[in-house]
């Protein structure tokens, strides 16, 4: 895949703009401000790079005025976008009974998943529900549980084990609990590739909760479920094909442009049972024309959008132009930079690796010599260095929270980003940490 390095490129954070200001009149003046997560030394969030062929199927979608909703408004586009979640299946190794749909994002696609297993589980009786997911899982499982009418209360985020993820034994014991005082646990997501670390729950484990308990399993592999491409993901394509929803964002580690989510179900059925509008008292009757009939299909009828941007084209146009063995290896360059810089800090004496790399993310501190050893003065320092290295211009690297202390992050996922980027950034952290560390207080 051909991308742009970053020599003469503008710097990972462009400048940004007053917010009220009316100084603005042409797309030049607005577009190119804010993060350039395509930048190979933007190493913030999940940076996501684009291609130029899948530009491209923006473009030509857009002026075909292209919508795989109803199969009577776009029998062709939904053909791809079938065809493309036919790959994608294949790629992480579903199987193929399986369907779903291209939705904006991890958010709306964690939406849709909860909303058929809450139908599911729960009909129209949300009394007493409980959902549970651990306190790494992403903030839109959150704002699912609450657009689906279930109370704060009712989402039971779980304390982590020390490698950030899920417990089974944890988790046994608080659906057993809840149980005994007559709650109704419907469902549990697992996080594969969670934000801050990267860490993998362990699916196939929870898979098997989930069954004796009668529960649905929801897989958040938004970031996390490209790994499954690679040699060394493997295994992990029969966990996912445990689960009872997946999703998975082409937007992250499938270098796609925004907006480009997927949500896929063991069972496509219940989607269309949540979805459907013949199914609600309201007068659908100019749409009757346009009802599925044979072997046709509104994708429509699986999700929340009715009219719908054919997002599927970017990923089909892109598969065909590199081939899934381009994709393979962009997986797989990614984990080797990660583990890069895991030993490129473990042998830095400045440098504190904090949590081993997981799925292309890693996080860690700078404690330069003579640095103070209280808690808040280092969590203080890592932010200080985030700033500095920010303020310099020439990469981005955030902070996050880490068994409660502020650390350092890293995602390393770009395909253009090279070792020497990763060790040109980590000699700037432990100058900025140097520099910082020699200020008065």
């Amino acid at each position: 895949m051909n991308h742009r390095h970053h020599h003469g490129q503008p710097r990972p954070e462009t400048a940004r703009i007053p917010k009220y200001s009316l100084n603005l009149t042409t797309p030049q003046d607005v577009l190119p401000l804010g993060i350039r997560f395509d930048h190979p030394r933007c190493f913030a969030f999940v940076p996501t790079t684009g291609n130029y062929p899948a530009v491209l199927a923006d473009l030509l979608s857009t002026a075909h005025l292209s919508v795989p909703g109803a199969w009577l408004v776009g029998s062709g586009p939904t053909r791809v976008e079938l065809t493309a979640l036919n790959w994608l299946k294949k790629l992480l190794g579903l199987p193929g009974h399986w369907g779903g749909l291209f939705v904006s994002g991890g958010s709306v696609a964690n939406l849709t998943a909860l909303a058929a297993a809450r139908d599911h589980h729960l009909g129209g009786d949300l009394t007493g529900a409980r959902l549970y997911c651990s306190t790494q899982a992403h903030p839109s499982i959150a704002r699912a549980v609450h657009l689906l009418g279930l109370g704060r209360d009712q989402l039971i985020a779980l304390e982590p084990d020390a490698g950030q993820r899920l417990d089974p034994r944890g988790l046994a014991a608080r659906i057993d609990a809840d149980l005994a005082a007559g709650l109704r646990p419907f469902a549990v997501v697992a996080t594969v590739g969670t934000t801050s670390t990267g860490a993998v729950d362990p699916v196939t484990d929870l898979a098997r909760l989930c069954r004796r308990y009668g529960l649905w399993l929801h897989v958040d592999g938004a970031h996390g479920a490209a790994f499954a491409l690679s040699d060394r993901g493997h295994a992990l394509r029969d966990a996912l094909g445990r689960a009872d929803s997946l999703t998975f964002d082409p937007h992250k580690w499938l270098f796609q442009p925004y907006e480009t989510g997927c949500v896929l179900v063991r069972d496509p059925e219940l989607l269309r049972a949540t979805f459907r509008m013949s199914r609600h008292h309201l007068d659908t009757g100019y749409l009757h024309p346009a009802e599925a009939r044979h072997d046709e299909v509104n994708l429509d009828d699986l999700g929340p959008q009715q009219s719908r941007g054919l997002r599927a084209l970017k990923v089909w146009l892109s598969l065909k132009t590199f081939g899934a063995a381009a994709f393979r290896r962009a997986v797989d360059h990614g984990l080797h930079l990660s583990d890069h810089a895991a030993a490129r800090i473990t042998a830095h004496p400045d440098l504190d690796l904090a949590s081993s790399p997981g799925l292309g993310i890693l996080t860690f501190r700078c404690r330069p010599p003579g640095s103070p050893a209280d808690p808040p003065a280092v969590d203080r320092l890592q932010q200080s260095v985030s700033d500095a290295v920010r303020a310099t211009g020439q990469a981005l690297l955030l902070t996050t929270r880490v068994h409660g202390r502020t650390v350092l992050r890293m995602c390393t996922i770009n395909p253009a980003t090279t070792t020497a980027d990763i060790d040109a950034v980590l000699e700037l952290v432990v100058r900025t940490g140097r520099e910082a560390e020699q200020k008065p207080r």
